[in-house]
């Protein structure tokens, strides 16, 4: 059990949420959206969400900026808090747009506010749990596209509702949060999805 319960926070990093979610979008989107296009916007995304985290995860800790992959304290965070809200907003310029893909658009906004209030608490001293902000946003914006596109997707609603009390779970069994900071990160990842839907669905 301990080794399950471990295991959930690192098959669901953040990390590897946002594309997920972008990998979902293109497996239920009824648009027509050309196989070059779907292929360059997710090796794209690839790069500056999972490949670019990781090579600057690897230079702060050589620099001393960090210590752990777990980020531990709220002084740790703030860095690769700011290079993420940097990378987002790369890719909300650059890579999605509104006019190709407004869906995808709003969800990255959704995640750079979520960024933005997760690095201002982290200035208060205040350690939201990032990965309850990611799996949060993500449940957030399927159930959104259910609705957008009238689509049955109850089961992976009911998967990922679990996944986000597992991630929960595993947070607090490692004792990297308390139970504040999992309730926090969830309304943080939640929130920001639910106020662009109005731009959107």
């Amino acid at each position: 059990m301990d080794h399950l319960l471990k295991s959930f926070s690192f098959i669901f990093h953040p990390l590897i949420m946002p594309i997920a979610g972008v990998i979902f979008y293109f497996s239920k989107s009824p648009r027509y959206i050309p196989m070059e296009v779907m292929s360059t916007k997710l090796i794209s995304l690839f790069i500056l969400t999972i490949v670019l985290p990781i090579l600057m995860y690897f230079l702060l800790k050589s620099i001393g900026r960090v210590k752990s992959i777990y980020l531990e304290s709220t002084e740790e965070r703030i860095l690769p808090l700011v290079l993420n809200f940097i990378v987002t907003l790369v890719i909300i310029k650059r890579i999605l747009t509104p006019t190709q893909v407004v869906e995808l658009y709003y969800f990255f906004v959704g995640i750079l506010i979520s960024t933005l209030a997760c690095l201002i608490l982290a200035l208060f001293k205040f350690k939201a749990s990032i990965h309850l902000i990611a799996v949060s946003g993500v449940l957030m914006f399927f159930i959104a596209l259910s609705i957008h596109f009238s689509i049955n997707i109850n089961g992976t609603l009911a998967l990922m509702a679990i996944i986000v009390g597992a991630v929960a779970t595993s947070r607090l069994h490692l004792k990297a949060h308390n139970y504040k900071e999992l309730i926090i990160g969830f309304f943080l990842g939640v929130i920001p999805q639910l106020v662009l839907v109005n731009y959107w669905l």
